[in-house]
Formats: structure tokens, C-alpha cells, sequence
């Protein structure tokens, strides 16, 4: 649909696929259409939710600027998923797929502050290194360099996770969606604070100092486009050695076990690329790349559906889609109101660890211990009403339901 808002000065194009948009995301949303550097119109994908600066699930244009909240701190994040030629009836039973699960959390550090024990080797620190001439950039000092080489190749917290999955025609896929970890935060705290000093000295007019840029042709535009992409080509690194340790523990306990395609995505960066016949920087934030005839991964949530989809080019939504089913509850809301027992029946026959617990920070509960349920399935939106409402933007080729579970 399209929405516009009446100003005495402009109308503000949005182009939406949601039902329904929370206040917070539009009002991000209008930001971002008045901003400066935009052009056309926003584009917000089907599980748009409010983020920082700009909604999780939107897409802009910019000509000759980033800006990087409208990328995210977890630069990078994506996901990856594994077709393999075993039947699901092929897999050992719960207990089995437990062991198969533990082997994996063996082999990858799982968990928010959980990082290898030992730096781990990669060509592309050195190949970071020569790119800047041998002096890593003020947001990697030594403390944080080494946290990232022990970082790679790890699962990280919150809504990252590791899953074995069933598709409809009976096969099993694996599933893993991470990101950068903590580089990506860093190069966004970073560059983002840049921006802010430099639109301020300049006295450029923003909507929202959260969407400060910088200029594509500036040393600073030019590092930050720098570092992003080597957050992106880190997190992609760190996906394939996750998923590496997957196949390795899947084929200890099914022999003879063999991997077809893969497809390992990004859905949050920027990019350069043609719309309407000019060069922009597409920056997509919880939004997936849905070229024309492009794999893309839709996640639901750990006990709902997944989908492997095909991009349609659609012009109007900048050549994307949704990165996810979207949240309908904040993590600490989803803490208060949901309770273990909706939950436990949310996930059904899905294998995973129980609910851990979380202390209420602040309010009259503070200190308190909550049921840690921000990940059920309750808190996000139904997957299948996302997909339906993305149709022209892809085709769904293989749906996926999830066998077990590993959460960060």
C-alpha cells in the first residue's frame, strides 16, 4: 500500500507491506523520508518493528551517504542454511538429536560473552591489516582485536540461533543466523558517533541526530564503507565455520551424509546499486536482498516455520524482503507477559533447551527473576501471514519446520 503523510512542506512517501506499523516504526520512518540524503520513497518490509534510528525491516536509498544506524550494529547479520540428502526419518530419536545438538554447543561457543578460549587463524585479518596499511582504525584496539579473533566462528546471544530443520518433502536442512558479533557493534558505535561530530560542525538539519550520515566521497564515508565491509565478509566467515562444525556433528551421527546447496545471506548492510538508473546505497536494515531469481533465507521464530525463497526484482521494495518474522513483543515485555507453560506448548515437539532466567532491571519488579522467554515463539509475528504478504516480492521454495533448537 501506499501511505502518505501531509506536511505544510512535502508529502512523504512510504511504501509498506505490513498490516499494520506500530506508532514508533512510522515515526522512524517519516524521519527517514525527510531526511536529506534519501530519494524516492521507504520501503518497509512485512515485519518492520521500531530499532534505533530507523525500523528493523526497512529499506532506503541514499545518494552519496551512509548512514550507520540505517545498516544496524550487528553488521552482517544473516543467515546461512544447508540442504542435505538425509530423510528426517533417518535421524536418531530426541534423545539422539540432544547428543547431536551438544556436539555442535562442543564445538561453538553459544552464548552472549562466550568466544573461543584461543585466537583463531583467518586470512581475512591479514588481508583487513594490509587494507589499512598495517594500523587498525581508532575502533579496534588491542583489547577489541583480540576478542575478535577469538570471536569468530561463535554463535553469539539474543536471537541468533542454530537449528535442524525438516522441509515439507521430508529432508533435513541445517539453519544458523549470526552476525559480526561484537566488531560490527563496534565499527557501528564508532562511525555512527563520527557522523553525529561531523553533521554537527557542518550544521547539517537532520530529522533525527540517530540518522547522522556520512559522505560516500569523505576519508570518513570512505573508512566506514571500509570496515562495514569487512564486518560483512567477517560475519560471513563466522557463519561458514559455524555451520562447518554443524556438518561435522550431523555426520558423526548419520554416516554417509552428504550437503547439497548452500545459501549464506546478509540482512544488515548497505550497498551501491542502480535504482532507476542511478548508483545509490541501498541500505537495508532486517531486510533481505530479493534480486531477481536471488536465494534468500526467511526465518520464523524457534517453533515456528522457515522459508528457503526466490527474489522477484521488485523495484518498489529496492530488491528486497523481509529478514524474519518481525517481533510483537519487546524481549523484556515478552518476559512479563508470557508464561513457561504457553510457551512449552508454543514449541511443541521441538528439541531445545528448557528457559533459562533473567533479573527484571528496573520498575517494581527490579531484581526479580523472569522466565527468560524472549525467544518464543509468542513474541513474533505469525510467519506465514509475513510470507503471504511479500508474494510479489518472492516465491517461497521450500518451507522448513524446525526439528531442535540450539538459542544463544
Amino acid at each position: 500500500m501506499k501511505w502518505t503523510k501531509n506536511d505544510e512542506t512535502m508529502r512523504i512517501p512510504i511504501k509498506s507491506w505490513c498490516a499494520d506499523i506500530e506508532s514508533g516504526a512510522m515515526d522512524q520512518a517519516v524521519n527517514l523520508a525527510r531526511h536529506p540524503k534519501t530519494v524516492g520513497h521507504v520501503a518497509l518490509m512485512p515485519d518492520c518493528h521500531v530499532g534505533y534510528g530507523m525500523p528493523i525491516g526497512g529499506v532506503i536509498a541514499c545518494d552519496g551517504a551512509v548512514i550507520p544506524n540505517a545498516v544496524g550494529v550487528d553488521i552482517g547479520c544473516g543467515m546461512v542454511a544447508v540442504e542435505t540428502d538425509v530423510p528426517a526419518t533417518r535421524l536418531p530419536g530426541r534423545s539422539g538429536i540432544r547428543n547431536m545438538l551438544g556436539a555442535v554447543k562442543e564445538r561453538v561457543p553459544v552464548g552472549e560473552g562466550h568466544a573461543h578460549r584461543k585466537p583463531q587463524g583467518w586470512s581475512g585479518f591479514d588481508s583487513y591489516l594490509d587494507s589499512v596499511s598495517g594500523k587498525r582504525p581508532a575502533w579496534c584496539n588491542d583489547r577489541g582485536w583480540d576478542l575478535d579473533t577469538r570471536n569468530i566462528g561463535t554463535l553469539g546471544g539474543g536471537n541468533h540461533f542454530i537449528e535442524l530443520q525438516r522441509s515439507d518433502d521430508g529432508m533435513v536442512w541445517l539453519m544458523i543466523h549470526s552476525g559480526s558479533r561484537n566488531l560490527g557493534y563496534r565499527v557501528a558505535a564508532h562511525y555512527h558517533k563520527l557522523a553525529q561530530d561531523v553533521n554537527a560542525q557542518e550544521g547539517t538539519s537532520l530529522p533525527s541526530r540517530d540518522l547522522a550520515f556520512l559522505a560516500t566521497d569523505s576519508e570518513a564515508g570512505r573508512d566506514y564503507i571500509r570496515d562495514m565491509g569487512f564486518a560483512l565478509t567477517y560475519a560471513l566467515e563466522n557463519r561458514r565455520r559455524m555451520m562447518a562444525c554443524f556438518k561435522e556433528a550431523i555426520s558423526d551421527a548419520v554416516h554417509g551424509v552428504s550437503f547439497l546447496r548452500e545459501v549464506n545471506i546478509h540482512h544488515n548492510f548497505a550497498a551501491c546499486e542502480e535504482v532507476d538508473g542511478r548508483q545509490l546505497w541501498v541500505h537495508r536494515k532486517g531486510a533481505t536482498s530479493a534480486k531477481a531469481g536471488e536465494p534468500g533465507i526467511i526465518p520464523g521464530s524457534m517453533g515456528t516455520a522457515s522459508y528457503i525463497v526466490e527474489g522477484l526484482g521488485n523495484s518498489e521494495s529496492f530488491n528486497s524482503c523481509s529478514h524474519g518474522a518481525g517481533r510483537v513483543m519487546g524481549r523484556k515485555e515478552a518476559c512479563r507477559r508470557l508464561s513457561v507453560a504457553e510457551c512449552d506448548k508454543a514449541m511443541g515437539d521441538v528439541v531445545f533447551d528448557r528457559w533459562g532466567q533473567v533479573r527484571a532491571r528496573r520498575g517494581k519488579r527490579q531484581g526479580e527473576k523472569l522466565w527468560d522467554l524472549a525467544e518464543a515463539p509468542l513474541a513474533y509475528k505469525d510467519i506465514e501471514m509475513v510470507i503471504d504478504a511479500e508474494r510479489d516480492l518472492v516465491t517461497p521454495t521450500v518451507r522448513l519446520t524446525p526439528i531442535g533448537v540450539v538459542k544463544g
